[in-house]
This record gives C-alpha cells, sequence and structure tokens, in this order.
C-alpha cells in the first residue's frame, strides 16, 4: 500500500532537515508523498527506513530500461490510466518483427523511416528477431541486426540459442523476449547473468502472474510482459487488465511495461495492423511490434503517438526560424506566423501546394496560435518587427514584401511604420485559401 505523507513522517529522523529546515521533517515528507521531492534528499535517512520508504513511495509501475548509450529508452512508470488524469511518463516504442530470411528487405524499409516531426526524431527504435530453430543462422541475424545500432528484442525460448545471441549482442542492452512457465530458471539465470530485461509470457494472465511471482521471488524485477496474441479482443482485454491490476488495484506484481506483438495478432493484414497499433498506443502497449514499417505507416502512428504523449499543458512549438519553401530564395517574399505546431503544419501544407517559392518565418508566440497569441501580446508588431531586425532575417532576404495571416490584419498599419521599407501584405483568414491567393500574388 503507497504511504501517505503522516506515514513517511513517523519513519523519517526527527532532527533539523537541510531540505526543509523544519525540525520535525513534516514538509519534507508532505514532500515526498506528493512526489515533488526524493527519499535521498533527506541525509538523515536510514538504509532501512530508505529502503522501505522507496519501495512504498514508488510508481505502482516499473521504469525499465532497455537500449545503450543514445538508444536507451526508458519504458513504465505510469501511475494513471488516462491522460487527462496526468500526462504519460513514456512513450511506447515500436518494433519490426524480422527473420533471418527476411532482414535485408525490411531493414531498408525500416531505415528510411528517419525524421524530424516538431524537434523530436521519429523512427523505429527497436528490432524484433524471432528465431526459428537455427541457432547458427540466428545468431547471424543478431549479429547484422546489432551493427544497426538499434535495440534488440530477442524473441527466444531456448536457453542456448538465447545464450549464443546474448553473447554477441549484450553490450547493447536487448531484451531476451522468451521466459515461459517451463523455462524460468534458465531463463531468469541468462538475464541476469547478462544484465537484460527479461520478457515474459503465459497462456494466460493466471498463468503469467505466477510466472512474474517466482521471478521476483528470484530477485528479478528487470521485466516486461507479453500480453496476449491469440485475437485482438485477447490482446487489447490483457493489455488493459494488466495496467489496471498496477495502477488501480496496487498489484505490482503486474506494475511492468507491456509488449503488443500486432503483426501476431493480424499477420498480412497491415491495415488491420495499423489500427491495432493506433489502439495500443493508447492502450497500452510499451512496445508495439509490427510486421513492417514504411514510411506511409510510420507517418500517422507517430503524429498520433506525439499528440497522446505531450504534456497537454505544454503546447507542441516549432523552432522559430526562416523555413526556405518551395525552393525559395533571398528574393522570395515572406510570410509570417506563429510557433503552434498545429499552425505551422497547416500553413506550411498549402504554401507548399501552392508550388510558390516563400519563406516561411515562424516567430516565437509561447506556443499560442494566431489569435489567442495576438491577445496575449506574443504575436504583435513588435514582436515581429524585432524578430526581423535580430534574427538576421533582413540581411538574408532581399525581397521586401511581408505577408500577415488576415486574422491580425490589425497589425498592418503599425507594420508599416515599424518596417518602412517592407511591403505589409496581409493574407486571406484561413489557410486553405493560401493556394490561390499564393499563385495570384
Amino acid at each position: 500500500m503507497a504511504l501517505k505523507g503522516l506515514d513517511i513522517f513517523k519513519l523519517t529522523p526527527k532532527t533539523n532537515c537541510k531540505e526543509c529546515g523544519n525540525p520535525t521533517c513534516m514538509a519534507f515528507s508532505m514532500k515526498v508523498a506528493q512526489g515533488a521531492v526524493s527519499l535521498d534528499k533527506c541525509p538523515h535517512m536510514s538504509a532501512d527506513a530508505l529502503a522501505q520508504l522507496s519501495e512504498a513511495t514508488a510508481p505502482p509501475m516499473k521504469t525499465i530500461k532497455i537500449g545503450a548509450g543514445a538508444e536507451e529508452k526508458s519504458m513504465g512508470g505510469e501511475t494513471v490510466l488516462y491522460r487527462h488524469e496526468k500526462t504519460f511518463v513514456s512513450r511506447n516504442l515500436f518494433s519490426v518483427a524480422m527473420t533471418a530470411a527476411n532482414f535485408d528487405e525490411k531493414w531498408e524499409a525500416v531505415k528510411a523511416v528517419d525524421y524530424d516531426r516538431i524537434s523530436e526524431r521519429m523512427y523505429v527504435e527497436t528490432l524484433t528477431l524471432q528465431f526459428e530453430g537455427d541457432q547458427a543462422a540466428y545468431v547471424e541475424l543478431v549479429k547484422k541486426a546489432a551493427e544497426t545500432g538499434r535495440t534488440l528484442i530477442l524473441n527466444c525460448c531456448c536457453p542456448d540459442a538465447a545464450r549464443a545471441a546474448l553473447e554477441v549482442c549484450a553490450a547493447g542492452k536487448p531484451v531476451l523476449n522468451g521466459c515461459k512457465a517451463d523455462n524460468i530458471e534458465a531463463m531468469n539465470a541468462l538475464a541476469t547473468e547478462f544484465g537484460v530485461v527479461l520478457g515474459v509470457f503465459g497462456a494466460d494472465l493466471e498463468e503469467l502472474h505466477a510466472t512474474v511471482e517466482a521471478l521476483e521471488a528470484k530477485g528479478n524485477k528487470n521485466l516486461v510482459l507479453n500480453v496476449s496474441t491469440a485475437s485482438a479482443k485477447d490482446a487489447y482485454a490483457e493489455a488493459v487488465q494488466i495496467r489496471r491490476a498496477a495502477l488501480k488495484g496496487n498489484d505490482r506484481t503486474f506494475g511492468y511495461p507491456s509488449i503488443v506483438n500486432v503483426a501476431a495478432i493480424a499477420p498480412g493484414d497491415m491495415h488491420m495492423q495499423q489500427a491495432l497499433a493506433s489502439m495500443f498506443v493508447i492502450k497500452y502497449g510499451s512496445i508495439v511490434v509490427m510486421e513492417t514499417m514504411t514510411y506511409a505507416e510510420a507517418l500517422p502512428l507517430y503524429g498520433m503517438r506525439q499528440n497522446v504523449f505531450t504534456d497537454p499543458q505544454k503546447p507542441m512549438t516549432v523552432e522559430p526560424k526562416i523555413y526556405p519553401l518551395n525552393g525559395a530564395d533571398a528574393t522570395s517574399p515572406v510570410v509570417a506566423t506563429v510557433d503552434f505546431a498545429l499552425t505551422y503544419f497547416l500553413v506550411s501544407a498549402e504554401l507548399e501546394r501552392s508550388g510558390v517559392p516563400v519563406n516561411l518565418m515562424i516567430t516565437d508566440a509561447g506556443g499560442y496560435s494566431v489569435l489567442t497569441s495576438w491577445a496575449a501580446g506574443k504575436f504583435s508588431a513588435g514582436s515581429i518587427t524585432k524578430f526581423i531586425k535580430e534574427t538576421g532575417v533582413e540581411d538574408a532576404i532581399s525581397c521586401r514584401k511581408l505577408i500577415i495571416p488576415g486574422k491580425v490584419a490589425v497589425l498592418k498599419g503599425e507594420l508599416e511604420e515599424r518596417l518602412p521599407e517592407w511591403e505589409i501584405i496581409t493574407a486571406p483568414n484561413e489557410a486553405v485559401e493560401l493556394v490561390k491567393f499564393m499563385k495570384e500574388l
């Protein structure tokens, strides 16, 4: 059971705490209970009390790390079922299922999915490698996959083959995804020896729970749970029940991230896999395994993931700067708008559709839309003028045509006063009208 502030207070030393200055440490105890400060900030905490409190105040779902170096990723650590209650902590990862026979073909497609969207790199973070009975071929597959630099998921229930694979890729901290009720001893020993996360399977939730209990009894809490692949219905039910049991039922045995293999649920049906993947981005696949991943398949999934796992209190923004579109150069006109990501994508898409070379100037407006930022004073004649003069726009752009959003046409007069050398042009109110407007301009 999670401890409250008063429970923590009973276990904290009654000395003058350097963290809060309170001789009773009540303030510190309440901060810990609220998650505002970590327990190790108290220099007077005994080792026993620290261990007891750390376990009691930890999130009901453990944070598990996979990968190494720049590819290290966190999973789990969640405290709520729904995004509107509190921002989700760890975004899900995508993976592509591969075998020795199709690795080269699939890797070429996976490699092409690598782009930036709103200052975040979008790519396939993990590769799932399926063992098909030939140990030598599997080791060669693992070697080849390890050279890509991506984190590996070793779908292998054979202890001998798993050991051989780990010997060539353990440095990359893969997931050894092959623990079942009948091989607990061998797989747990391998995962412990090589210091990797162990993936656990179960014929049903009862068997999965019992297997996790057995592993925890052996001291292994570095786990990830596989949900059923029997059907979409079973996968959905298990993913939700595992998360609910951990967060609402306080069952820490199920307090681990999950793997959802939609490639196994709907083999050969990419449309169904796409639909299932989008569902499990929300409900609750920490790793979602696809059969393939092309740029066209990745774009909607990654866009959705970014929306779901972004703090709703912090609007998504793009970097304020000049974005040349359609081969624009210094002689092309300038279109000014705000840094709100949705505004950027709407405006840039319509400008690109027009085919007219144009420099899209994104100003720092605090992540608000055009009208909201104008009302808040963040998108004004002053801020636009300051951006043009202080960021080198005047030196980089010889064209003196500045196009402003139609919804803030009121800025035209003041901009003409502040920028007398520029021709201020008012664009239409809606982005969809930009194609016709730019062609006529």
